[in-house]
């Protein structure tokens, strides 16, 4: 399907972009910095017995990767009920050449003690449309980050770090994610620059099972696409109301990298590997039936969802293709499918 026109765009997203009115902390410093990380237990006074708390210390000390710095600068977006911070910062993306603002945000999980030794999963949530200057997954209209906190607590979902780089370096063209020659590398910045800079500020884990893809529309694209063009750093996507080919125009006269960039050409090669642990990824569709394109997913899905690519259809009644829609469909069973092919955050026992 192709792209909705900006204007319905701004319509359907029903506001998403805008920001908490009046939010008074706005613009200040938030920092991200979890609890102090204490040494294993069988380090500590007394050593250790081998029991339970021991092994839990192993596996999370074995899986976990404590940031690696260096430590951004945030400042304050919004604040959720429940405390918690939606932080910005600017990144300049070393291997892209890109700069771009990112939000992020911690459940409040991140920061008990009882995680303190423990890595987190990461979602990379990613708008529709440009993404450009916005990500509106930062805003709390959309509840994205309240509704992971509800579900966590409801054993739907994994306490997410959820984080929202920008989708594009412009407002006037789409890059489908991807390092079209003569462009911004932004398929270098989302799966490189990005990834590493959430290493360098978050307790995250070392396997590509810590981290997944959202989006909508055009960034359920690049999720997509992001996740067939690299599995062996990323495990999961939502692809929401998703193109499954390329259709920039900037790629026009570059027929072969468009092609290395197709999503459908990319499933096809991954579902011929060995259906292993090492090369499963687990691609979650949303659709409303309010909107066009349930017949490709399908076809998809028929085509493409073989061996290691194990996929799963998500129909929203009444759905349109808009951010709101695509939340309910998470609630719905979306989030606690790619979350049971997760790794789950490790507590102390």
């Amino acid at each position: 399907m192709k792209r909705l026109p900006k204007a319905l765009i701004a319509a359907v997203a029903l506001g998403s972009v805008a920001l908490v009115a009046g939010c008074s902390d706005e613009g200040d410093p938030v920092s991200f910095d979890g609890p102090t990380a204490k040494a294993p237990a069988a380090e500590q006074s007394g050593g250790g017995s081998g029991g339970s708390a021991d092994k839990a210390a192993a596996e999370a000390a074995a899986k976990t990767l404590m940031p690696t710095g260096p430590k951004a600068e945030f400042t304050t977006q919004n604040t959720l009920d429940d405390g918690t911070k939606i932080g910005v910062t600017t990144l300049d993306g070393k291997k892209s050449g890109f700069q771009g603002k990112v939000w992020v945000w911690a459940p409040k999980e991140y920061f008990d003690p009882k995680y303190a030794n423990s890595g987190f999963p990461v979602l990379i949530a990613l708008p529709g449309g440009n993404g450009y200057p916005k990500n509106y997954w930062m805003g709390t209209d959309l509840k994205l980050q309240s509704s992971i906190s509800k579900w966590s607590q409801e054993g739907k979902s994994l306490p997410f770090i959820v984080v929202m780089p920008v989708l594009n370096p412009d407002a006037k063209y789409y890059y489908d994610g991807s390092d079209i020659p003569g462009r911004p590398k932004m398929g270098t910045w989302m799966t490189e620059d990005v990834p590493d800079f959430v290493k360098a500020n978050f307790r995250t884990f070392k396997s590509r099972d810590g981290w997944a893809f959202m989006g909508s529309s055009s960034g359920a694209f690049v999720g997509l696409k992001s996740v067939l063009q690299h599995s062996d750093k990323f495990k999961a996507v939502i692809a929401s109301g998703p193109d499954t080919v390329p259709d920039s125009p900037l790629w026009a006269g570059h027929e072969a990298q468009r092609q290395a960039n197709n999503p459908e050409k990319l499933a096809k090669a991954l579902s011929a590997k060995p259906d292993t642990k090492d090369n499963d990824v687990y691609l979650a569709f949303q659709i409303g039936t309010k909107e066009s394109g349930v017949n490709k997913l399908k076809d998809f899905i028929r085509d493409y969802g073989k061996g290691p690519v194990k996929t799963r259809l998500q129909v929203i009644q009444d759905g349109e293709h808009n951010a709101k829609t695509y939340v309910k469909g998470m609630e719905d069973g979306t989030i606690q499918w790619i979350s049971e092919h997760m790794q789950a955050p490790i507590p102390e026992s």
